[in-house]
């Protein structure tokens, strides 16, 4: 990969050091372009929503095609939390199935969506870690013959703890469970096929890894679940073609599409998918490799500069986010966004999580500065 001409693309590598494309990845110029070009199209024509509507489609395949998915399995929605909360109320629980299982290294958005939900916040299960991670044998454990479902992320947003899904896969099948898995914090930086790796939901949004901006996720459930389900939270957009004008009779639309709901965020949609042009252009697969070498650079350094990490050691085990702890990393993150450094804290650590566009030396500068904050708080 051609880094200094990728580089080039995000003008804020010019200025600063952005490491925290866990919280927000860096915009890049293709991606300003389309939301210019959204806005023009307004300012000239006035209405375009056949062009937004292409745009729709268009970034639903593009994801199809991020995650090895069918564009039908595929439902565009506005967060994460929207598609989450989207799959609970459309589930019911059964005699036999009535479990809900979770992770406690899952984002807090999952547990306050699943207690919310009358049916099920008697009925939950979570799935403990221990140090920030959790052996395949816990989900031997604890997903059992009642679990309906079981939602974990592929990767912890708290330390970078990278799960095998495909060996929770065949667990949780082996269970009777349903997989549902947060790609919010792998998605574009990290392979995925849910065909092969046999996960039932995913979802993943735009702002962080897939270089996109707020207003843009994506809700996948195979083709064969979907068709089974009945969303409750649904709108025009989510009925059959025949059905959109029917006030009286409608029907569902074809698989995963039956998800979506009403009018997308379309700015949002144009950075969705030039975002995901861009990635696909370069290739989830060469960016994992060139981040992988980041990873292990940044959890040496940070090490030999006397840095407390959180989470694996073991590079097969983790992201390419680092995690070092910090006793205010709230006031961490201010003080090195003074020296230019864009860093992300989370409770008491603070996050390292380079992108494409990052350099060692980069990396090497902001655990140099990290290590000074450090002595002055």
């Amino acid at each position: 990969m051609n880094v200094g001409f990728y580089r080039s693309l995000f003008p804020i590598t010019a200025t600063h050091i952005h490491l925290a494309s866990c919280s927000q990845g860096a915009l890049a110029k293709p991606v300003s372009r389309a939301i210019e070009d959204y806005q023009h199209e307004l300012l000239v024509s006035g209405n375009n929503w056949k062009a937004a509507m292409r745009k729709a489609e268009e970034a639903r395949e593009r994801f199809a095609k991020l995650i090895g998915a069918e564009a039908d399995e595929i439902a565009l929605v506005a967060s994460v939390s929207d598609a989450i909360s989207a799959v609970a109320v459309s589930l019911s629980a059964g005699a036999e199935k009535h479990k809900i299982s979770f992770t406690d290294i899952d984002f807090p958005t999952v547990g306050h969506i699943w207690l919310a939900q009358e049916s099920f916040k008697e009925k939950i299960s979570i799935i403990r870690s221990c140090h920030g991670e959790i052996p395949l044998e816990q989900y031997e454990q604890d997903v059992t013959a009642d679990t309906l479902i079981t939602c974990i992320p592929h990767v912890s947003y708290y330390n970078g703890y990278k799960q095998n899904l495909e060996e929770i896969a065949r667990i949780v099948h082996q269970k009777g469970s349903l997989l549902f898995v947060d790609a919010y914090q792998s998605a574009g930086h990290i392979p995925i096929h849910v065909k092969e790796m046999k996960i039932d939901l995913l979802t993943a949004g735009t702002r962080k890894y897939m270089l996109g901006i707020p207003g843009a996720a994506f809700l996948y459930i195979r083709k064969e679940l979907a068709e089974q389900l009945k969303p409750q939270i649904t709108g025009w957009l989510g009925q059959d073609p025949s059905s959109a004008f029917d006030i009286e009779r409608p029907m569902f639309a074809a698989g995963t599409r039956r998800f979506e709901t009403g009018t997308p965020s379309f700015i949002s949609i144009y950075a969705a998918c030039s975002a995901l042009n861009l990635l696909l252009e370069i290739g989830v697969e060469q960016i994992e490799a060139d981040l992988t070498e980041l990873a292990r650079f940044t959890v040496q350094y940070g090490q030999e500069k006397g840095l407390h990490l959180i989470g694996p050691a073991n590079l097969d085990q983790r992201s390419s986010l680092v995690a070092f702890q910090v006793g205010d990393a709230a006031k961490a993150e201010a003080m090195l966004r003074d020296k230019k450094v864009i860093v992300s804290a989370r409770e008491d650590v603070i996050r390292i999580a380079p992108h494409l566009y990052n350099t060692q030396e980069e990396i090497q500068h902001a655990l140099d500065e990290l290590a000074i904050v450090l002595k002055k708080i």
